[in-house]
């Protein structure tokens, strides 16, 4: 059976990306390594079942032309979900770390809970509790 190894998303600032992942979520940091071929710099992060990847493009050429809002369109909505045991523990985290919830929670009573976060980058991030 194939698994996965990394998700990976374009980040304007990889240091507060980093300070993002790890303080805030809880993501442990394996390494950050400057890449001056491809003139960027990538960290990749400790996921349970694979990592996160952030890439920075460091040569203007190379750099996005901006950083847009996604928004959350079901089901077509570009994201990574990460399970978590507590919902309610979870969101009162976010909060105090003036994290922006853009949908949910939402619930399918006896099943799941959900909600949705965006990292400084407007990346998607999804937290689900199975119940």
């Amino acid at each position: 059976m194939p698994k996965v190894d990394h998700f990976a998303f374009e980040v304007s600032d990889i240091d507060k990306s980093i300070s993002f992942y790890t303080e805030i979520l809880g993501l442990k940091l394996l390494f950050k390594q400057l890449d001056e071929v491809h003139h960027e710099v990538f960290a990749f992060l400790e996921l349970d079942g694979g990592n996160l990847e952030l890439l920075q493009a460091l040569d203007k050429d190379n750099e996005p032309t901006s950083f847009k809002k996604h928004e959350i369109k079901q089901p077509y909505c570009p994201h990574i979900a990460i399970k978590t045991e507590n919902m309610e523990k979870l969101i009162s985290k976010l909060e105090s770390k003036k994290v922006t919830i853009i949908k949910g929670p939402l619930e399918i009573p006896g099943k799941v809970k959900w909600v949705y976060v965006s990292d400084p980058d407007s990346n998607i991030i999804e937290f689900v509790q199975w119940l």
